[in-house]
């Protein structure tokens, strides 16, 4: 499928997704909310697809925010709408049941931080930048960025960034815990596709109940968070994959797993 504002790209069965608006620092309006709804979607459906990557076009930005010019005439109940439809693709993202991991290769600010906590892992470019600049707008952050902020990195630090709205680089975003590694500029591809081919060669049923143990599961009490875990365990007992990665380790082989 053709997108007005993404490039689309399948290397095996790791999919690249790249907002495709380097002119706008590939920030985000509504026609990219709806691409990346329906190229997510999409992901969700391929059975050929096991992990995806996304990352924004350009040397510049990951995603530098949301597009001021296109919100700058919103009313508040069309604020409001804008701010659940990116809420919900957020979500989206985090419940896909595959890994998606943010490649990080610039700036990263307002709904483009956002975009980024949605991923599962963040892997960064050492001169990315990152922040939620929104109060410097007369705004609060709208797609989530309170809300993971605080579970990433903590109150002070979600109070910090959202109060001050001033950038961080890498290094201390690393230091938060906002992404999962940082690397050289000119490494970033290479290494982050290292880590979605190893994740592409496990077994899919498993990645997805470690993601829905963690990412639902760890939203819940423990004892619920519990339950998550040992349904997902038990769910794996009833795959191929399971008998396969089993008697692998015993032969003393590599796993051959085929998402069944």
């Amino acid at each position: 499928m053709a997108f007005q504002t993404l490039l689309i790209e399948d290397r095996g069965a790791v999919r690249l997704i790249t907002l495709n608006r380097p002119e706008k620092l590939n920030a985000l309006n509504r026609q990219t909310l709806a691409d990346l709804h329906q190229a997510f979607d999409d992901a969700a459906l391929s059975e050929s697809v096991r992990v995806v990557v996304l990352t924004g076009a350009g040397p510049k930005a990951f995603v530098a925010g949301a597009d001021i010019a296109e919100m700058n005439d919103l009313s508040p109940v069309q604020a409001r709408d804008f701010s659940r439809f990116g809420q919900k693709l957020m979500v989206r993202i985090e419940q896909l049941g595959k890994p998606v991991l943010g490649m990080i290769n610039g700036f990263a600010l307002g709904g483009g931080m956002e975009l980024a906590m949605a991923c599962h892992l963040r892997i960064a470019a050492d001169s990315a930048k990152f922040g939620q600049p929104e109060v410097n707008l007369g705004l609060i952050p709208g797609f989530g960025g309170t809300q993971r902020l605080l579970r990433l990195a903590g109150r002070a630090a979600a109070l910090e960034l959202c109060l001050l709205g001033q950038q961080i680089d890498a290094a201390r975003a690393l230091a938060l815990n906002l992404v999962t590694r940082t690397v050289p500029a000119d490494q970033l591809e290479a290494e982050t596709f290292k880590l979605a081919e190893q994740l592409a060669a496990s077994a899919p049923q498993a990645l997805r109940g470690v993601l829905d143990a963690i990412v639902t599961g760890g939203e819940a009490s423990l004892e619920v968070g519990l339950d998550y875990e040992t349904q997902g365990f038990a769910i794996a007992f009833s795959t191929e994959d399971m008998k396969e990665g089993t008697g692998a380790f015993l032969a003393r082989r590599k796993p051959e797993f085929r998402g069944r």
